[in-house]
């Protein structure tokens, strides 16, 4: 098998809060001893509800935040750690777009100035290149060359969001990080994103990791799907399994939370019950054993090993019995 393009060994993102009068300080744990690898050329979506770390994760794997502990590795380089000249090069090669694409920018900066700073930053290029850089990613993105004198306040929120993915594509990056690049739009608008994505994804063969909480938006991009519970990758899997065959109980709710119109093709499942925990007082044992309807008492007890319950399908859960060689089905306990 290939070297992976990223990966992670057991990546965690630990935060502290200082204490008051009466209160000890206290640890945020964004994420968790995360396994992750994304090959070359792959479009892995990783998903979970506000406050399961997703884009935390995302952030300490372009290395924006630093990591609390062990290893990040590109093309099987570890790059752990990496500062100065080494990081700037890695820079190169990893990109992010955010969120909010108006936060995302500086508003004072034409779009001009807003795609070419990277080219600036890492000395690419002079000033006539970087200007007709930036006019060929415009068109990439599906933007007029007009825009180049627009600021922030002329755009949409979808004309500045192109912009934001146009800044990612200056360095020519091996690897982005989407980090929920429709939330923040109009619902009109994150079709056309999506598309405009998965555009680029074939015609420049980008690697990418997008970041949502809508499975049904990351499913049309994605090859693989991770889902993410307090920090921690609960299940991993090819989208097609995820989506037919979900066998952790919080990718199951997940997907009963997607609405579904036509009530002939709801399925069975219910979204997940209460409000997820705090990531400082997390429960014990499996995080997601307040919530889940197959809790038994060793999920209270003791946290449950990312464990390959069936082929190329890894699961964190107690509850899930390991798939027999002989058989076809997949088996939850305590399902029917």
């Amino acid at each position: 098998m290939h070297t992976p393009l990223v990966s992670t060994k057991r990546l965690s993102q630990h935060c502290g809060l200082l204490g008051g009068l009466f209160r000890k300080p206290r640890v945020v744990y964004a994420g968790d001893d995360v396994d992750l690898t994304i090959h070359r050329g792959e479009a892995v979506g990783l998903i979970g509800e506000g406050g399961s770390g997703k884009t935390t994760f995302g952030s300490t794997l372009v290395q924006l935040y630093k990591r609390t502990s062990l290893r990040i590795a590109i093309d099987g380089t570890d790059v752990t750690g990496a500062k100065g000249p080494t990081l700037q090069s890695l820079r190169r090669r990893m990109q992010m777009v955010f969120q909010n694409p108006y936060s995302a920018v500086n508003r004072r900066k034409k779009v001009s100035d807003i795609i070419t700073e990277p080219l600036q930053v890492h000395g690419v290029g002079d000033a006539q290149s970087r200007t007709s850089r930036a006019r060929e990613l415009l068109g990439l993105v599906g933007l007029s060359s007009i825009f180049m004198a627009r600021y922030p306040h002329e755009l949409s929120g979808g004309q500045l969001q192109r912009v934001g993915i146009a800044r990612a594509l200056a360095l020519e990056p091996d690897f982005i990080v989407a980090d929920e690049p429709t939330a923040s739009l109009d619902v009109s608008v994150r079709a056309q994103v999506i598309n405009l994505l998965a555009d680029l994804r074939s015609q420049l063969g980008l690697t990418l990791l997008f970041i949502s909480h809508d499975l049904s938006i990351v499913s049309y991009l994605a090859d693989r799907v991770a889902v993410m519970y307090l920090g921690k990758i609960v299940e991993i899997a090819a989208k097609a399994d995820i989506e037919q065959a979900p066998l952790h109980p919080y990718t199951r709710a997940l997907l009963g939370a997607i609405p579904r119109p036509n009530p002939r093709d709801r399925r069975l499942l219910s979204a997940p019950l209460g409000e997820i925990p705090s990531a400082v007082t997390r429960p014990s044992g499996c995080h997601y054993h307040p919530r889940c309807p197959l809790a038994m008492p060793v999920c209270r007890e003791a946290y449950p090993p990312l464990e390959q319950k069936a082929p190329q399908h890894w699961v964190a859960c107690h509850a899930v019995a390991v798939q027999s060689p002989l058989s076809s089905n997949l088996s939850v306990a305590s399902m029917k």
